[in-house]
C-alpha cells in the first residue's frame, strides 16, 4: 500500500502548482465547489495511478487542486463507497494519497437522511460525532489503535459554527451514523439509529476519517440534510432526490465552506 501512495502522491505532485495544506471532500450533488478553483489543475481519478474510481450518479470522480479562498486546496470532486464492492482499503485510498501531499486539514462532506426529527431537508450539520454500523474498518490488518475521542475537531466545529453565525446559517450540530449501504436503511434501522444516538444516517465518511485520524490530520464534518429517513414521514426515498436537494441548497453549503476555508489557519 505504502508503494501504491507513493506512486499516486508523486504522479500527482508533478501535475499539481501547489502543496496542498487543506483537503476536502465533496460529497453527493456538492462538486459544485470544485468550479471555483484558481489556477487549478483537473486530473481524472482514472488517470491517477492505483486510485479507484467512482461509479455513482453525481460524483464527477475528479481531484482538482489550485487556489480557494487564498489557501492550497485540493479537492475530491466526488468519492468511492464501501457499497460500490471495493475494499476499506481502496476508498480510503484518496486519504493516503492527501496525507502523503501534506494536507493537515480535512473538510468532509456527504448528503445524508435525517433522524433527528428537528432537521429537515436542505440543513446543514456540523458532525460532532459518529457510529460506525459499516461492519469494517480501513485500519484493520495494522496495530493502529487510533484515538478517535476527538475525531471531529472541536477547533474546526467550532470555527464552522462561528462561520454560520456570521453567515446567517442556522447550522445544526449532530452524530453521523454510517450503514454500508447502498439499500436505504429501513424504519426499523433508523428508529435503532436515533435510540442508540444518531442524528443523521448515511453511507460515507466515517473510513476517510477514521484514516485521517490515523495520520493526525484535523477533520471537520459536514452533512446536508437532503431527506427524512425512512418511516419519518412515509415516503419513499430515492438518489434523484438526494441530487435534487443538494442542487437546490448547494449555494448555501459552497458560501460556508468557503469562509471556513478562508478563515482556516495553516
Amino acid at each position: 500500500m505504502r508503494d501504491k501512495t507513493l506512486k499516486a502522491a508523486d504522479y500527482l505532485k508533478a501535475k499539481i502548482k501547489t502543496t496542498p495544506d487543506i483537503g476536502v471532500v465533496l460529497g453527493s450533488g456538492l462538486g459544485g465547489l470544485a468550479e471555483e478553483f484558481e489556477e487549478e489543475v483537473r486530473i481524472k481519478f482514472k488517470d491517477i495511478p492505483h486510485f479507484p474510481e467512482s461509479s455513482v450518479k453525481g460524483h464527477k470522480g475528479e481531484i482538482v487542486a489550485g487556489k480557494l479562498c487564498g489557501k492550497d486546496v485540493i479537492a475530491m470532486a466526488g468519492r468511492i463507497h464501501f457499497y460500490e464492492g471495493l475494499s476499506m482499503a481502496e476508498i480510503t485510498f484518496p486519504i493516503r494519497v492527501m496525507a502523503e501531499l501534506g494536507v493537515g486539514k480535512l473538510i468532509v462532506s456527504n448528503a445524508g437522511g435525517a433522524v433527528n426529527k428537528n432537521f429537515t431537508p436542505g440543513d446543514i450539520v456540523i458532525i460532532k460525532d459518529h457510529i460506525n454500523l459499516m461492519g469494517d474498518n480501513p485500519l484493520k490488518g495494522r496495530p493502529d489503535f487510533i484515538d478517535m475521542t476527538t475525531a471531529y475537531s472541536p477547533a474546526l466545529r467550532s470555527l464552522a459554527s462561528a462561520v454560520g453565525s456570521d453567515l446567517g446559517i442556522d447550522l445544526k450540530s449532530g452524530v453521523y451514523v454510517a450503514n454500508s449501504g447502498p439499500s436505504y436503511e429501513t424504519p426499523a434501522e433508523v428508529k435503532m439509529a436515533g435510540i442508540i444516538g444518531g442524528d443523521i444516517v448515511g453511507m460515507s465518511t466515517v473510513p476517510e476519517v477514521i484514516l485521517a485520524n490515523r495520520f493526525g490530520i484535523e477533520v471537520l464534518g459536514l452533512s446536508m440534510i437532503t431527506n427524512m429517513a425512512a418511516g419519518i414521514t412515509g415516503n419513499k426515498l430515492s438518489h434523484e432526490e438526494v441530487i435534487e436537494t443538494t442542487e437546490i441548497a448547494q449555494e448555501k453549503f459552497k458560501s460556508l465552506v468557503r469562509e471556513i476555508i478562508t478563515r482556516m489557519t495553516v
